[in-house]
């Protein structure tokens, strides 16, 4: 297909963001060495080999018998080595029927999101809280920018299936619902942020497998 082989390009093109030194051709993870803000070390050039910059699985669907109906496949510096230092990485979202990604933010990265199968509805919430929403079909891009709350939703009534690229070798990643029901943040300090009720709380905090 033309559109992933154009938007492969588009993702390799995206390291402009790049931190790489420009003295060196690359800096391979060497995953021995602890990670720290500029990424991982470098890997000894002598003990480079090809498999440094390949990775696969982006072509078998993600498992989406979840809560959230979703399935991502990650492709970054800790599946390709070589990723290490050039801000950029990929992923393959799966979206069931009916299913979301809920609410959640990249601090480090802004994402682009192109659609490949199916439709999506997707969109971000600005820090003044006005929400930019898209209705996505096949081939349709979509930006959400660094550090902003947002979201992809299946609204049809097939699979969906796109390929998201992230400016980023290693994007972090802070999903709403998880922050607040899978940590021990209390349920009264939940309530009293925001207004949900005790016992709604307590029913997520089980659905996610927090506690407090």
């Amino acid at each position: 297909m033309i559109i992933p082989i154009i938007f492969i390009i588009f993702c390799l093109l995206f390291s402009f963001s790049s931190s790489q030194p420009s003295m060196f051709d690359f800096c391979v993870a060497d995953f021995s060495a602890p990670y720290g803000p500029a990424g991982y070390s470098c890997k000894n050039p002598a003990n480079v080999t090809p498999r440094d910059f390949y990775g696969s699985g982006l072509g078998v669907p993600g498992n989406t018998a979840n809560t959230f109906k979703i399935g991502e496949t990650t492709v970054n510096v800790q599946q390709i080595p070589g990723l290490n230092s050039l801000g950029v990485s990929l992923s393959r979202l799966d979206v069931a029927v009916g299913g979301a990604v809920p609410l959640h933010t990249h601090p480090d990265a802004t994402e682009v999101l192109v659609v490949l199968q199916g439709s999506m509805t997707a969109g971000f919430i600005s820090t003044n809280n006005t929400v930019y929403m898209k209705s996505l079909g096949v081939g349709d891009v979509f930006v959400f920018p660094r550090g902003l709350m947002h979201f992809q939703r299946n609204p049809g009534k097939t699979q969906s299936m796109g390929i998201a690229a992230y400016s980023s070798s290693k994007p972090n990643i802070q999903i709403l619902d998880l922050a607040l029901f899978q940590s021990n943040l209390s349920s009264q300090q939940i309530t009293a942020s925001t207004f949900i009720n005790i016992p709604e709380v307590k029913r997520l905090k089980t659905l996610f497998g927090g506690s407090g």
